[in-house]
Formats: C-alpha cells, structure tokens, sequence
C-alpha cells in the first residue's frame, strides 16, 4: 500500500507542477469596458470599476488611443475627461484601464506568479534632466530638443507635509526686485500671490524674478495662457541664461481642462522634487485663476451645482490643495518659495477667486492699472500690498523704515487732487510736506527696469539711505525756522 501511495503522490505533484507552469505563462483576461455618451467635455462608459483619478483609454478605430481619466461616477457610470482631442470616437468604443504588470511569489518562496493591476497612481518624470527644458502637463517634451534624460518617475498628485514637521519661514528670499526687496519682503517657503488685471506688466514682473532670484531652480508653470506668450515668455522675458536653470511646463488655453490641472500639479511635482532634495526653488504658477476655471470647467460637466459666480464648492476645495503642497520641507531641507498670479477680472479685487486665494496665500503684490498706464513699472500697488511674514524676516529697525516709507507714500497719495491743483500750502502739515520733499526719491525707489537686478541687500541700504535723507532734511528745516 506505502508504494502505491507515493506513486499517487508523484502523480498528483506531477499535475500541480503542471498547472502551475500553465498559470505562470497564462494572459488573465484584460476587463474592458465601454463608451455610452459624449456631451461637451465629458464622456461616459459602462464596464469598469475604476476608483477616481485612475487613467484610461479610449480606442479610436484607426487604433489611436485617447487618454483619459476618471474624474466621478453615476452608479455604475464612470465619468471620463479626455486628456486630448476627443474627435474619431464612436459610439460604444472601447475604454481599456491603465494597467502595470505586478509580481507576486506564493508565500515561503516558489514559483513566481504575474497579474495585472490598474495603475492608481499617475507618474511624471522628474530630475535634474528637466533643467532648460520645456514640457507639457505629462512630462511630454514641446523644446524639440530630443527624449528626455537623467530622470525618473513620480507621483503626480502627493500629500502635502505636516504641517508640525515644517521649518519656519525664517530667511529672507532674493527676487532682484527693489520694491518687493526692500518693503514686500519675501521668505524661502513663503506661497505669495500676485494680483493684476490684463496688461499691467504682470509677466515681465515673474520674469524678473526667474531671472534675478537667488534660488537655485527656477520652476514656471504657464497654465491657461494663450500659446504666443508662453513663447514670448521663453524666449523674450525668460531668456536664455534663466532658463538653463528654470523648468517651465506649458499647459495653453487650447489644452484640455484635465491637461491644464495636471500642468499645475506636474510644475509642484517638479518643485517638490528639487525641493526634497535640499534645494531653494522658486515656483511661479501663472495662473492660478486658470487652474480654478479649468476645475470649474470639468465640476460643471459632471454635473456639480454651481455656487459663487458659476464656480462649484470643488474649486474652492481644490485651491488649498495645491498650494499647500508648496512651502518649506523639514528643518534642514529644500523650500519651495511660490508665486501664484491671480487674474482679476474687470480688475475687480472682490473676483471669488482672488478673495479665495487671499485667504490661503502668506501676502499678495497688486499690481495697478493707474500706475501701469502712467508708466510707473513695476506697477506695484505698495499700499495694497502685504507680506504676512516680513515680521520673521526683518529686524525692528527695518520694519520701522518700511513702516515709515508707506506711511509718508500714503499721505501723499491722500493728498495728491489738492496738491495738483494747488490747493496745498506748504506748512500746514509736517508730515505731508516731507511727503512732498521725498515723492520722487519714493517714486524712483518703487521703480526698476526690467534688464536691471537690485539685490536684497542694497535693496535696504537704498531704503536707509532714503529715509535718512528725509530726516536731515527735515532737521535742516526745523534749524532754519
């Protein structure tokens, strides 16, 4: 009976050898599903389950693909937005999940076994090979400048820090510009916004600042703006020297909503990459208020109800998310220090998104029609302007300097009508006639050419030295009288 016995074992072993090596080399079916309804900027499938955020595509009947992501569901509807043209579908096309091999071993060793699992994690590329280059909101070259080298794959979307592990804003950043310099001071890991209505010089201004800044990489996110400018940008107001350490993703207003937010996410992604590194990097995203129509543009066609001025609770929420995910990293880490322009339509500083945003960003720079149609450039608004942490960054007798240079800027401003057409006389008020006596010197501090980098430091000894000015002169006075 023992003989018998091991022969059966033998056999038995011998089949489930077999079976095993059939499983090993077998193809598991791939579940696909697919495409019901097409309506504007949304597509529908049946077939899948698949959790938000998870990529797909569409196959076309030419057997072109379209990318596509899952952006909300129905029941057993899955709601799709295309990451490009959506032109040549069919209807019941099929909708094929992003899928990755995975290797699995039975427990205490074996042969191993392979499945296929969906992807839930969008990956870019990221690494130092993105210096000077130009890309898409995937990671796509657009510089025609050959694939892409020395990089490697990261999430998309990742979680921002806690808030406890982060280094304080403690250190002062150098933009090249005077006025921010000098009375708007900004620090490493500091998030500002920068407020300005079409044509007020606003891009020249983040220019100069990707190319004066003393951070060591530069990332510039052109999200939403019309496809002249980004090269303009480039080419004119980048230059060739910012941009050997600047990365700029283009995601243009002709792109999809879907490829407009992954832009922004892709230029932070980019950001935090360098910054995990110990590295200095100033992001400037331009614009926020795209990213918020584009967030808008994808709720409304999934059906969201609209809420303040046709943009959805969802944008709201979507805001903070970005720009949390900016600042410093721990103690003795990289920072991500961020510029988010924010476009007020009909220079209307109550726009949902501009209230918004000032709500979650460290300070914002306005920038004004008036002085941009006066020819004053940076048009820098200084008395609607507010860094939150200039107090951490300044000494006592800096922050009186600042203090006392808005100060007698705001007098003068309240006093210009009556000064312009004589209504003033001198002596009536102290304060207002050395307004009066410092205006130009004020007015000559505020502005800046745009080929011309002033460092931080000088940027508070011209500030000394002006306020200095208007004390001797002030005590020349009172002696004389």
């Amino acid at each position: 009976m023992e003989p018998m016995k091991n022969i059966h074992g033998q056999r038995w072993r011998a089949r489930l050898e077999e079976r095993a090596q059939a499983v090993a080399h077998s193809q598991p079916l791939l579940v696909c599903g697919r495409l019901t309804r097409v309506a504007g900027l949304v597509m529908e499938a049946v077939g899948l389950r698949l959790a938000v955020g998870s990529g797909c595509r569409v196959l076309l009947p030419n057997g072109a693909t379209v990318e596509a992501e899952v952006v909300g569901f129905n029941g057993d509807k899955l709601y799709l937005m295309p990451a490009g043209d959506v032109h040549g579908l069919t209807p019941g096309a099929t909708v094929v999940p992003n899928e990755m091999p995975l290797s699995l071993r039975r427990p205490g060793g074996g042969r191993q076994f392979l499945r296929r699992a969906t992807d839930r994690a969008r990956l870019v590329p990221v690494g130092d090979g993105l210096l000077g280059r130009v890309l898409d909101g995937v990671g796509q070259p657009l510089d025609g400048l050959g694939p892409l080298t020395d990089v490697h794959a990261a999430p998309l979307h990742t979680r921002p820090y806690n808030p406890l592990d982060r280094a304080p804003i403690t250190e002062p950043l150098d933009v090249g510009v005077r006025a921010i310099n000098g009375l708007l001071t900004v620090g490493r890991g500091q998030r500002m916004g920068l407020f300005a209505g079409s044509g007020v010089g606003k891009s020249v201004l983040l220019g100069m600042m990707a190319r004066y800044t003393s951070a060591d990489v530069t990332v510039v996110g052109l999200i939403g703006e019309r496809g002249r400018e980004v090269k303009e940008f480039i080419e004119s107001i980048l230059g060739t020297e910012g941009l050997k350490r600047s990365v700029v993703v283009a995601a243009p207003a002709d792109t999809s909503p879907l490829m407009r937010l992954q832009g922004a996410a892709y230029a932070t992604a980019i950001a935090e990459h360098f910054r995990d590194r110990g590295r200095s990097v100033l992001l400037i995203m331009d614009s926020l208020t795209r990213y918020a129509m584009a967030s808008r543009e994808i709720a409304l066609a999934i059906g969201e109800p609209p809420a303040t001025k046709g943009y959805p609770p969802s944008v709201f929420a979507r805001l903070p998310q970005l720009v949390e995910r900016a600042g410093n990293g721990p103690p003795g880490g990289g920072s991500i220090t961020a510029f988010y322009t924010v476009l007020t339509e009909g220079d209307d500083p109550q726009d949902p998104i501009a209230d918004a945003a000032r709500a979650i960003l460290d300070g914002h720079v306005v920038l004004s029609r008036f002085l941009a149609d006066a020819g004053h450039y940076p048009a820098i608004d200084i008395e609607a302007s507010i860094s939150r942490a200039m107090t951490n960054l300044m000494t006592m007798e800096q922050l009186e300097r600042v203090r006392r240079f808005k100060a007698l800027y705001a007098r003068y401003q309240r006093s210009r009508d009556l000064i312009s057409v004589g209504a003033y006389h001198p002596g009536s008020d102290t304060l207002l006639d050395r307004a009066i006596a410092l205006y130009p010197r004020m007015e000559a501090y505020l502005q800046q050419d745009m080929n011309q980098r002033v460092d931080h430091a000088e940027s508070m000894r011209a500030l000394e030295q002006l306020l200095l000015s208007a004390d001797d002169g002030s005590a020349t006075k009172e002696n004389t009288g």
